[in-house]
């Protein structure tokens, strides 16, 4: 078994479909299902009795040992976390909660797990940390991207506390010699993503007729990786990863902002025949400390381990919208009050 943190979020419950779709080997589901936390995502596994579902908070430390002991996992991929930007502009106090004291509390939870398994369960024990490319701060536009040795330069709250647990996971490999990987993945996209990210916020207002917000002169570029390209990646490292290593996750697609959303356009246009999506582009007031570029070197991963991303932006973003076209059920589910006040906090004063 595997234990898999933050499971019913967009990457983390897209990691437990695709895993148990491709194995037979159970995965045991912590997740606090807050606002991004969303058991619709994972309601294909009900009655699968290979998927056994918990919620439960990452820094509830009874909660974890009580967990550990009965299930005894061989490896645990830790997804749970805050993670959007803007949401830790106006509230960075849940970022250092979950990202950076959860982070510990599963560390502490983890080693001593670790350290009372056999010495053979121990050599095969992994703790694979899922990060983000925005800790290395911004690019210039003909900086070389990202690579594992970068330096950090988070500028954002959220970038800070994913820097943060990621010098606290290196840390114990290092001092306690926790078997630990990280990788850290550009800007993921696909089914299943909370509407306040770029792409989903943009289907949601298109379908309904709404302004598309574009931040600043939309000119700030991402590597965009298809979430599916994504959790194959993850698969990959959790196999054949090195112990204390780290490893870049890119899909080979940086691309501007405002290419993003016409790209998104044409797609839509070429789904639901007859509207001019394009006309609802709206330029909005830029959100403070906005990194421009961000951009991964994945030279590593396809060196070392073999891996590379299968979807081009094109094809993944067809994937993505058709997805969200025929799932308008969850959609509605998703698009709660809570939901509406927040974007409404967001863009009130752009």
């Amino acid at each position: 078994m595997i234990l898999v943190t933050g499971g019913a979020g967009f990457i983390g419950s897209n990691f437990v479909l695709d895993w148990l779709a491709q194995s037979a080997e159970p995965v045991l589901n912590l997740d606090l299902l807050t606002y991004a936390g969303n058991l619709g995502n994972l309601a294909a596994l009900k009655n699968d009795a290979r998927h056994v579902f918990v919620r439960g908070d990452i820094g509830d430390s009874a909660l974890l040992a009580r967990l550990l002991s009965e299930h005894r996992p061989r490896a645990i991929v830790h997804f749970a976390a805050e993670s959007h930007v803007d949401r830790s502009i106006h509230g960075p106090a849940a970022f250092i909660q979950t990202n950076v004291v959860g982070t510990f509390a599963l560390l502490e939870a983890t080693r001593a797990y670790w350290s009372a398994l056999p010495k053979n369960e121990q050599a095969a024990f992994r703790f694979l940390h899922i990060s983000t490319d925005e800790v290395y701060g911004s690019l210039g536009n003909d900086d070389p991207a990202f690579s594992e040795t970068t330096p950090y330069a988070p500028n954002s709250p959220y970038s800070a506390s994913k820097a943060s647990s990621d010098h606290w996971v290196r840390a114990y490999h290092h001092t306690y010699g926790l078997p630990t990987l990280t990788t850290n993945c550009s800007n993921n996209y696909g089914p299943r993503q909370f509407p306040e990210k770029l792409i989903p916020l943009m289907i949601v207002n298109a379908l309904a007729g709404k302004p598309l917000p574009v931040y600043g002169d939309g000119q700030n570029v991402r590597d965009w990786l298809y979430v599916g390209d994504h959790c194959a990646a993850i698969r990959v490292v959790l196999e054949k990863g090195v112990a204390g290593e780290v490893y870049n996750i890119g899909g080979n697609a940086e691309m501007k902002n405002l290419d993003v959303v016409h790209t998104l356009c044409r797609v839509l246009t070429a789904l639901r025949p007859g509207r001019d999506f394009a006309s609802q582009i709206t330029f909005v007031k830029d959100r403070p400390g906005h990194d421009r570029r961000y951009a991964i070197n994945a030279d590593k991963i396809r060196r070392k381990l073999g891996w590379q991303p299968v979807e081009t932006f094109e094809s993944g973003l067809t994937q993505t919208v058709r997805w969200y076209l025929d799932n308008e059920t969850w959609l509605t589910n998703i698009t709660s009050k809570a939901y509406q006040q927040w974007i409404d906090l967001q863009y009130a004063q752009q």
